[in-house]
């Protein structure tokens, strides 16, 4: 007697060339053959993408606007032993793209996740950038509002990787270049695609660049750490002296404020102290 195993259905996350269509790797190209559907931002973007590479596949739509009921409807397809490719417009679908939801249900589902490499703008970027790779941060988009823009800019103690708007740069960069004018950045635009350009210099540079040439296309800003210069954040520091002032041991209130900021807590206690290795109260 002989039995018959039930289909067994999984998710393929495929990352999406960013600009070149020869970009994309083998094993998505495979991936994209073999599923029985496509979950895509765009259909009609992804209809390119497959039509270069010789590819009929059925497609579904998963946006920001219908993410949370199309996951559940391919959840329930997943289930029943489908093979669903998830994609984006470019790059790799969750950063900054649709398909969270649909990650997140089918692992609460205890359904199988297959996850495959492939083409980032944010890792692009951050190679070409020429800035230091070994602790770094990507933010997303910048915050619109300055104030919290700025915040987010300070407080940087890593190369910093986030996506910016080519109406908004201009003013990003003078806003980096008035605060620290010398600070590293390297403005990628259009990457991997016929107009790329990936500038590099200090944010004064760059600043008085794009006020003169607006940027066009995608832009990815990688922005060196801000200097701690002769004394730790400014922000910071008045914390801390508040929480001395209110009685707390100076160590405590170094140690407090360096925990909420990533500031370092030694950094904190030596402005408290004026530098001084005096006993603490």
């Amino acid at each position: 007697m002989t039995t018959t195993e039930a289909p067994v259905g999984r998710l393929v996350v495929c990352p999406t060339p960013i600009g070149n269509l020869e970009d994309v790797t083998l094993r998505v190209l495979s991936a994209l053959r073999e599923a029985d559907v496509v979950a895509c931002e765009d259909t009609r973007h992804t209809r390119v993408l497959l039509d270069r590479h010789g590819i009929a596949a059925r497609l579904t739509s998963l946006h920001e606007h219908n993410e949370r009921a199309r996951a559940s409807e391919l959840v329930q397809r997943i289930r029943e032993g489908a093979v669903v490719a998830l994609v984006s417009d470019a790059g790799t679908p969750l950063v900054s793209d649709p398909g969270f939801a649909l990650v997140r249900e089918c692992l609460a589902a205890g359904l199988a996740l297959e996850v495959l490499p492939g083409p980032s703008a944010v890792l692009t970027a951050l190679v070409a950038s020429g800035l230091p790779a070994e602790r770094w941060r990507f933010v997303g988009f910048l915050p619109r509002k300055s104030a919290e823009r700025a915040r987010l800019l300070e407080r940087a103690q890593e190369t910093l990787v986030a996506f910016e708007s080519p109406r908004r740069l201009a003013a990003t960069l003078a806003q980096l270049a008035e605060r620290e004018p010398q600070r590293p950045l390297a403005v990628c635009r259009e990457l991997t695609k016929i107009h790329e350009e990936v500038r590099r210099g200090s944010a004064a540079e760059l600043a008085e660049h794009y006020r003169e040439s607006p940027a066009r296309g995608e832009v990815v800003l990688v922005v060196g750490a801000a200097a701690r210069g002769e004394s730790v954040g400014a922000e910071a520091l008045s914390a801390a002296k508040e929480l001395v002032d209110a009685g707390v041991r100076l160590r405590t209130a170094a140690a407090i404020v360096a925990k909420l900021t990533g500031v370092g807590a030694n950094e904190l206690y030596r402005e408290l102290t004026g530098g001084a290795d005096g006993t603490t109260r």
